[in-house]
């Protein structure tokens, strides 16, 4: 069972980077390519995004966007819990980072820019000190 406790997850988020730019493709045929091992998918309306290394979607000359840097927050968050992206969301936010969430059964991940990337983690290190200190506005 995850944490629900908000100071909790927030003292305990330990982010850590993936190395691969990730990027984000929509297809409207809702077929993953062959072979393809997608971060994630979803379904919408309009079709299959999926949210893949860059380098596959050039190799396999898919079209994209949003070229960024996958941020797991590894503290294991209940999916029940409330408000805890919210604090990212708004800390980063307020640094003018845009960030993509989502969550896992475990964890909740965060896609945010390739050139803001480290400034978005020493953010979320500063929650996490904050936090674990008492001095969070949470």
């Amino acid at each position: 069972m995850g944490e629900k406790d908000l100071v909790k997850l927030c003292a305990s988020l330990d982010p850590v980077m993936a190395l691969p730019v990730y990027v984000f493709c929509s297809l409207p045929d809702f077929i993953l390519p062959d072979g393809l091992a997608a971060f994630c998918t979803v379904r919408e309306l309009e079709g299959l995004t999926a949210v893949i290394e860059q380098s596959d979607a050039q190799r396999l000359r898919l079209p994209y966007t949003y070229e960024s840097r996958l941020i797991t927050l590894r503290v294991h968050s209940s999916l029940e819990a409330v408000g805890f992206i919210a604090v990212i969301s708004r800390e980063l936010a307020q640094a003018g980072i845009p960030c993509n969430a989502i969550a896992g059964y475990c964890h909740d991940h965060i896609f945010v820019p390739v050139d803001r990337a480290e400034e978005a983690m020493t953010l979320l290190r500063g929650i996490a000190a904050g936090a674990s200190l008492g001095h969070t506005s949470i």
